[in-house]
């Protein structure tokens, strides 16, 4: 009798714990970069069970909005909260979340115009090298996705824009998708830094959303998935707005969003859930 009480005290404990387990974030992992001749940090999540497996999984690039760092999806976010309860419904599948940081040195997550700080190639040849080999990352495109907020909206639709074969899927929300005009955009230059009309022009291309889905193929368009949000009352929408409508011209599958709300976490913490269930579709083999 004594025995088979233990046992059942026994079955019942491990039976709590693989109910209550849950994930773990670390907001300050340092790597060193020789491109952007630094060290760089960025955030991840680990999903629950990870510590005790030996399998590898699928990863999510979460990229935060100006302002923010690596700690800005943990922080206002509440990324392991929405993740943990994400995965315990049975709405996304167990992925390990990476989460850089593109507000120290300079601010933003591509190569500048005067190439003196080159974010992207740290980006991709640095920091995804190296997340992949530290943590066990499923490297094909089918389990990799990208997603992010306003500036990191922004570095969703570029990053799969200019690099369409290494993610399934992309989820830009509230994204600032690049100076509308080649004139808005060259207000935004320094006015110490001179540069031709063609080299300003040829970047204007290279990093608006909107020129980008213009100009692409509707092949290398319609081998990511697409997931655009943006609030009713976000400054932001004009350029959703227009990214939408230039793929639906191309009659490029995707899905968009238009909710209640404004440019805020409020919003994002929101999308977040759904952000998790569109990039587990691909994980999972939809």
């Amino acid at each position: 009798m004594k025995k088979s009480f233990f046992l059942c005290c026994c079955f019942f404990l491990l039976s709590v714990a693989a109910h209550t387990q849950t994930g773990i974030v670390f907001d300050k992992v340092s790597m060193t970069s020789k491109i952007l001749k630094g060290e760089r940090n960025f955030a991840v999540y680990l999903p629950p069970g990870y510590e005790t497996s030996q399998r590898s999984y699928p990863v999510l690039y979460l990229l935060h909005g100006a302002g923010d760092d690596q700690t800005g999806w943990i922080q206002f976010g509440e990324v392991l909260r929405i993740t943990d309860n994400a995965i315990k419904k049975g709405n996304a599948t167990s992925m390990v979340i990476i989460m850089p940081d593109a507000q120290t040195g300079k601010r933003g997550y591509f190569n500048n115009l005067k190439g003196n700080w080159n974010y992207e190639d740290f980006f991709f040849k640095e920091l995804m090298p190296f997340v992949e080999k530290k943590y066990r990352i499923k490297s094909e495109k089918r389990y990799r996705a990208v997603a992010g907020l306003s500036m990191g909206g922004g570095g969703s639709f570029m990053y799969t824009l200019h690099r369409p074969e290494l993610f399934s899927s992309a989820c830009p929300l509230s994204a600032y998708v690049g100076p509308l005009t080649v004139e808005q955009f060259k207000t935004q230059i320094p006015k110490n830094e001179k540069y031709t009309d063609k080299q300003i022009t040829s970047y204007f291309k290279q990093h608006n959303a909107v020129e980008l889905i213009k100009s692409m193929s509707t092949e290398k368009l319609s081998s990511v998935r697409w997931y655009i949000d943006c609030g009713d009352d976000d400054f932001l929408y004009e350029g959703n707005s227009l990214a939408h409508i230039a793929l639906t011209k191309k009659k490029i599958p995707h899905e968009y969003r238009v909710r209640d709300g404004a440019h805020n976490w409020t919003y994002w913490r929101a999308s977040l859930p759904k952000v998790l269930h569109f990039v587990s579709q691909a994980f999972h083999q939809y």
